[in-house]
């Protein structure tokens, strides 16, 4: 596996998502609702999806030639070099046909057994988070650090909601009382790629959510651990990509979701 320069190629990410934010909140300002597809139960996926994800990986492809992909909209090609671009070329997309301003692109660069890049880039507000192995986490060129708070009871907490998969409804059901009368209160912003950047800024003390896919977690998982931030399954794992499941948090926050999170879950 070749050496990368990771603060450089971040940046070129960063200026490639400027690109593409563009292309989508323009497109927002004349969208046609008669044009969106269902890939399944209340999920949603229109033209300016797909249309974003090939112009990230036409970027991308340009900026590391044999990199893999893996793709909310179908793109998947095996790497040659040993790195995996993860993409949501469009996180929120339901926000987005309804005109509800929260909805993002989401880059992660990954090997195998270890992260390298992440990159959220928050559309409505032109907000940017991004961080590289080892480099820190930033907002627009500014650094970032998770919530200094230590107490969930005075913690702000993200979190979704399952819209396919509801067999273990009752189990979430619990999770969110409990975090309702142990935290300040629970938000439910519609992507989870923004949920984990407002973790890596401070805005929320944590983030938890299950049911989600790859790509939506992989960047903003980058940023939040570069912030200073735990991520984890809700049994306290690092395979929060693979397992469908994450808690993102400032360390002492973490723990506090965790034990409640993992005694509901399994209840």
């Amino acid at each position: 596996m070749s050496t990368i320069n990771l603060k450089e190629l971040t940046h070129k990410v960063v200026k490639l998502t400027e690109t593409v934010g563009q292309f989508i909140a323009n497109e927002r300002k004349h969208f046609d609702s008669s044009k969106i597809e269902y890939k399944g139960l209340n999920d949603l996926v229109s033209y300016v999806d797909k249309t974003a994800e090939t112009k990230l990986v036409e970027g991308l492809t340009k900026l590391l030639p044999d990199a893999g992909f893996i793709g909310e909209e179908g793109t998947n090609k095996p790497s040659n070099n040993g790195y995996t671009w993860i993409i949501d070329p469009l996180d929120g997309t339901t926000n987005f046909i309804h005109g509800v301003p929260i909805f993002s692109i989401s880059i992660a660069l990954v090997t195998e057994d270890d992260y390298c890049i992440g990159v959220v880039r928050e559309v409505n507000l032109d907000e940017c988070f991004y961080a590289w192995k080892n480099g820190g986490a930033y907002m627009n060129g500014a650094p970032i650090h998770v919530s200094k708070q230590e107490v969930l009871n005075a913690g702000l907490i993200a979190t979704g909601f399952p819209y396919y998969d509801f067999e273990k409804m009752p189990q979430y059901i619990n999770i969110l009382k409990g975090m309702m009368e142990g935290s300040h209160g629970l938000r439910r912003m519609g992507s989870a790629a923004v949920d984990l950047a407002y973790v890596a800024c401070g805005r929320f003390e944590g983030f938890f959510e299950y049911n989600l896919n790859p790509w939506d977690v992989a960047g903003g998982g980058i940023i939040v651990k570069e912030a200073g931030g735990c991520v984890t399954t809700f049994s306290n794992k690092d395979s929060y990509v693979k397992d469908r499941e994450i808690i993102a948090a400032s360390p002492a926050i973490h723990k506090e979701m965790q034990s409640i999170i993992y005694k509901k879950w399994n209840s």
